[in-house]
């Protein structure tokens, strides 16, 4: 496959300090695009890094047609290593089919993919903890300003080296029940990795920052009474030695990083529940306490412990506000096989 490659005349100097990397304000050298067009995409192209050239009538600046991605490159002892990178293009494919876009042949983008990891292999920091964030993002391009798909596509990669999701690190967060806005429902697009599904999560997302937390805990926009997922993460609960997730029904992102901590759990013979979990449950578990841990999981921050949740105010502290021993040993292990410390069992890792 030939990929037409302009590599940058002004390369931007590497961020000397890791410890200050934060998460997506530092961006690489280089970008890869292409376009769909005519029922069929183009060449692919690497270039230095740039702006978009948009029309102003441009469908997804109007209708919010545009698709993304969240996965990352690691720097390990024996070279560079993607995590389960096929399963986010699969994921992307699975969002373009509900949001009417084209689908992207999977081999094809990987071999982009690498190509363009190669040319900013440089940018992949070399710290305990950072990592190479890739954000593949497609949008409808096509101009028009009646209500109707897309038939012109813009997909593009871009890169980024980053640290740790949430200023708290891998320490326990605070979380807050939203009771009064809903982000999405079944038989939406809530599984979906599209614009609107954050763009919905924001206002709440700000009043629950003002007031000292650090993410809302969405209900199910049905009833208002099931816990779905919080902005950024999935869920998941301890409770009498079993670890219980909402079910994917839909309105809710399927992680890939919930699916390899289920395959995990699993594997160690640890009991998984995919059932609807009420907050009512999550409540009386913490009152009594058979629910001893609960964390997120999610590309960016792999995985939070949450050391309390607020619900109408009232605070519950899980676990004396402490990491939980399976929470911290799921940590050890994903991140273990993420940067090359524990040999793969599963087959996720995908090296350069």
């Amino acid at each position: 496959m030939d990929i037409k490659i302009t590599k940058s005349q002004s390369l931007h100097e590497k961020p000397k300090d890791e410890s200050k990397l934060g998460f997506g304000r530092i961006l690489t050298d280089h970008m890869l695009i292409m376009e769909y067009k005519d029922e069929k995409w183009g060449p692919m192209e690497i270039k230095p890094y740039s702006k978009l050239e948009l029309d102003p009538a441009c469908c997804s600046l109007h209708y919010g047609q545009l698709i993304f991605e969240g996965l990352k490159c690691y720097r390990t002892e024996k070279g560079l290593q993607l995590f389960r990178p096929r399963d986010n293009f699969q994921r992307m494919n699975q969002s373009a089919d509900r949001m009417v876009m084209a689908q992207m042949n999977i081999d094809e983008v990987m071999i982009g993919l690498k190509k363009l990891l190669e040319i900013d292999q440089d940018w992949v920091p070399h710290s305990e903890g950072t990592s190479l964030y890739i954000r593949p993002t497609m949008i409808g391009s096509e101009a028009f300003l009646g209500l109707h798909p897309s038939s012109e596509f813009i997909f593009f990669i871009i890169l980024g080296p980053v640290g740790a999701y949430y200023s708290e690190g891998f320490s326990p967060i605070k979380i807050m029940v939203e009771d009064k806005y809903v982000r999405a429902v079944e038989g939406g697009v809530g599984y979906a990795k599209t614009a609107g599904n954050y763009a919905a999560s924001l206002k709440s997302a700000v009043e629950a920052e003002k007031k000292g937390f650090t993410q809302v805990l969405w209900l199910d926009g049905k009833q208002g009474k099931y816990v779905e997922e919080v902005g950024t993460m999935n869920m998941l609960f301890v409770i009498e030695g079993k670890v219980v997730t909402a079910p994917l029904k839909g309105s809710i992102l399927p992680g890939i990083t919930r699916d390899s901590v289920i395959k995990i759990l699993k594997k160690k013979g640890v009991p998984v529940e995919e059932r609807k979990l009420s907050i009512d449950e999550v409540i009386e578990s913490i009152n009594n306490k058979t629910l001893t841990e609960a964390f997120g999981t999610g590309t960016a921050a792999v995985i939070s412990p949450v050391g309390s949740i607020t619900y109408k105010n009232i605070t519950y502290n899980i676990n004396d506000n402490k990491i939980g021993n399976l929470t911290k040993e799921l940590y050890d292990e994903l991140t273990g096989i993420q940067w090359g410390k524990i040999e793969d069992s599963f087959g996720w890792i995908e090296k350069l």
